[in-house]
């Protein structure tokens, strides 16, 4: 059964195109990763400050084990700095008749 998770990353205004450059660089890795089924990074179209990102992994462990990266390490380094506030990880799944 697929892991599904609807990221919301609210970041300060100024920091907005770091945090846009910062989660872009790692799309093609994440992507490759063998658990990794979707991974879509989303801006809002009204231009506020938040970042979204769709995630479907193959399981929980495939998803922590995205976290464990290097690579998404760092982006969440950077964005000690550049937040509002937390991450809100709101896990959903698909609607079944």
């Amino acid at each position: 059964m697929s892991y599904t998770v609807f990221a919301t990353i609210p970041v300060k205004p100024e920091h907005l195109n770091d945090a846009r450059e910062a989660v872009a660089a790692i799309v093609p890795q994440t992507r490759a990763e063998a658990g990794c089924e979707h991974f879509e990074p989303y801006r809002a179209t009204d231009g506020s400050p938040n970042l979204y990102i769709f995630e479907r992994w193959a399981d929980r462990a495939a998803f922590d084990f995205h976290h464990a990266q290097d690579y998404t390490k760092a982006v969440f380094t950077k964005y000690e700095g550049w937040l509002r506030g937390a991450p809100e990880l709101v896990e959903v799944m698909e609607l079944k008749d």
